[in-house]
């Protein structure tokens, strides 16, 4: 796959306050990073500095093969950008701020406009300064959807939205994946990102801590093991790799290192099993991971 954006040791200070230490990774046509941290991370700094809005004070990053601050003209015609609020010309209606942002893009698919109208459920005529945060975040989905990108940027897109509406932004990312675009998604929205990402990139104090496929991840996270035996199990918690081992009633539930699992079967072959469970770890076990004091 060809990669869109190449980021490489980016860094930025904000005079003594040092943002950005060292963000590196890739995303490559046709497929979804999720971009995850808490607020204050770096996500929006980092985004910032590609879209050419700031500039980086150390390493390099490029998209479409171009500096993304000295080609930055050359880029914006086929990026796509929604930051995470929305800011609107008050006196505006809605429909009128959409058909301007596809303007200044370039132009848009008018149809295309009319169908995310409709299924975000947003009233076009009413002015922008009668719109909640939700219906200011429908404004730049709508028009950054409807116009042709080759590169989409989300910075916490369904911030303000309603699941429903969520669901409606989920639906739409994965037929932009689908004709090969490439999508940048970052999102403090764990279930967002673990249904939409074909891989994440996981930002702490301004420096990247982990990347790669969620599969490739969860090799470094703990599954929960849950248990019912006819057997006396409490041997289990003497295993390498099994963590956490408690008992309610007749069921034990403890958590076990991917690579202790065949280890954790073959004893729990020899107890009368009743019931076994494995629960794979969420993004949001990975994310804590690294948040967790």
């Amino acid at each position: 796959m060809a990669a869109i954006i190449e980021a490489q040791g980016l860094q930025k200070h904000f005079g003594k306050f040092q943002a950005l230490r060292d963000i590196s990774f890739t995303v490559n046509a046709g497929e979804v990073v999720g971009f995850i941290g808490p607020n204050g991370a770096g996500k929006s700094t980092t985004i910032r500095v590609l879209l050419g809005i700031i500039r980086g004070d150390g390493g390099q990053a490029t998209i479409f093969g171009r500096n993304v601050w000295q080609e930055r003209l050359a880029i914006h015609p086929r990026v796509a950008y929604v930051p995470g609020d929305v800011a609107l010309w008050g006196n505006l209606t809605g429909g009128e701020i959409i058909d301007l942002f596809i303007k200044l893009h370039g132009g848009g698919d008018k149809t295309k406009r009319d169908e995310l109208i409709k299924k975000f459920e947003l009233d076009p005529r009413k002015k922008a300064k009668s719109y909640s945060k939700g219906n200011r975040q429908k404004v730049g989905l709508i028009a950054a959807l409807s116009v042709p990108a080759d590169l989409y940027i989300f910075d916490e897109p369904t911030s303000g939205l309603d699941p429903l509406m969520e669901m409606v932004f989920q639906e739409e990312v994965e037929q932009i994946k689908a004709a090969g675009k490439a999508i940048l998604l970052s999102s403090h929205i764990l279930s967002e990102v673990e249904r939409l990402a074909d891989k994440v990139a996981i930002i702490r104090q301004g420096k990247i801590v982990e990347t790669g496929t969620l599969d490739e991840l969860r090799h470094l996270t703990r599954s929960t093991v849950r248990l019912v035996a006819e057997q006396d199990p409490h041997d289990l918690a003497t295993l390498r790799g099994v963590y956490d081992f408690t008992q309610k009633g007749a069921q034990v539930t403890f958590s076990v290192d991917n690579s202790a699992l065949n280890t954790v079967l073959r004893a729990v072959t020899t107890l009368g099993v009743k019931k076994f469970e494995v629960v794979p770890p969420t993004l949001e076990d990975l994310f804590m991971r690294h948040y967790e004091d």
